[in-house]
């Protein structure tokens, strides 16, 4: 990607304000604090869908994650970014509900980041250049499996599985 493609993204402070816009790898050299959003897509009977990395990928290449999850870009907002990352990594276009919003840190890779939830009980359509697999699964389960393997899921999806866990329903 030339320079005239490279994605900008707003970085911010620590309250998440918007400082400068950088380049996508100059942020990411700097650990710059930026933005992005997760998405959960859960099932009518609780099952929520995860999806491995594809092994192309630059962070976490290969390892299990968030149903959608992607960068705010440089202007947008959180929610309207959440829409676009549901649309290209799985053809879903529906309502989201906004969880919680959690601060910067090195388990989000410097992100603030914004969870947000859906209900999706019909086909997806997995984006294969970013997506290797994906499958439903019981969050109970998913927390053992979490518990005895930490490593095969991105450290992002770690800490906003355990808050969506202990807080479901709420």
């Amino acid at each position: 990607m030339d320079d005239t493609q490279e994605e900008w993204f707003d970085v911010v402070d620590e309250h998440d304000h918007v400082v400068c816009q950088k380049r996508r790898t100059e942020v990411h050299k700097a650990r710059l604090l930026h933005r992005a959003v997760h998405i959960f897509v859960c099932r009518a009977d609780g099952r929520l869908l995860i999806h491995r990395r594809s092994r192309s990928k630059y962070e976490f290449p290969g390892v299990w994650t968030s149903s959608a999850s992607g960068h705010v870009s440089a202007g947008e907002n959180y929610a309207v970014a959440a829409g676009r990352e549901l649309t290209e990594e799985l053809g879903i276009t529906t309502q989201l509900h906004r969880c919680q919003k959690f601060q910067a840190c090195p388990d989000t890779s410097m992100e603030f980041t914004v969870l947000f939830e859906c209900r999706w009980d019909h086909e997806i359509f997995p984006d294969p250049g970013e997506i290797e697999q994906v499958k439903w699964v019981e969050t109970d389960e998913l927390a053992n499996e979490i518990q005895a393997a930490a490593e095969k899921f991105s450290p992002a999806f770690r800490l906003l599985f355990h808050w969506h866990h202990q807080n479901r329903g709420k």
